[in-house]
């Protein structure tokens, strides 16, 4: 990274900083405005943020068609989440899901998490950053099918958020076959479950 671009990095970090302590404070003053500028200096020198690479650019239409699919997902799993919490009968089933992302950067596995656990009946666990593997807890899995309808899923959001904000190369990634191909069940046929 250039000096450039880290100076440029710092110094959105120290406006961002400072705008949040201003804003938790409620109150546009010198006072705040100086002591949160004092405290993000300090912040960012003893807790330095790795830097957070951006190397696509926003699309706006499929920006708005993430939106507006991150929307109905939202309906509807809260309507789902609400319909297995007042059924009768057994209890819903839930499964561990371990997701391998195709674009293995911080940012796109930051913003698939956030997304994806954003959406009732889905819960990130552990997000694995040497593999670009999520660990998604999900309620109201049945089958096998419907864990890999849910895998699929991830992929596809994955596909949404890179066509939204992604690189050129990130796009040819998530429009291809997937590298390590389609994952293995973890429990073979006519195991007992």
């Amino acid at each position: 990274m250039t000096r450039a671009a880290l100076r440029r990095n710092r110094l959105v970090a120290v406006t961002g900083l400072t705008a949040v302590w201003v804003l938790l404070w409620g109150t546009l003053s010198w006072a705040n405005l100086i002591s949160g500028l004092l405290l993000s200096v300090v912040l960012l020198a003893v807790f330095p943020l790795p830097p957070v690479t951006f190397a696509g650019r926003i699309r706006p239409v499929p920006l708005a068609r993430f939106w507006v699919r991150f929307l109905r997902d939202l309906v509807v799993a809260s309507a789902q989440i609400a319909w297995l919490a007042v059924r009768f009968g057994h209890p819903p089933l839930s499964a561990i899901i371990a997701v391998p992302l195709r674009v293995n950067t911080d940012l796109n596995l930051t913003l698939t998490a956030e997304a994806l656990s954003l959406v009732p009946g889905s819960l990130i666990l552990e997000a694995d950053r040497t593999t670009g593997t999520l660990y998604v807890h999900v309620i109201g899995v049945r089958s096998w099918d419907e864990v890999e309808r849910f895998r699929q899923g991830v992929l596809d959001l994955e596909a949404r958020i890179v066509a939204a904000i992604g690189s050129p190369d990130e796009l040819r990634r998530v429009t291809g076959p997937h590298p390590a191909g389609p994952p293995e069940p973890a429990n073979p046929e006519g195991a007992t479950r």
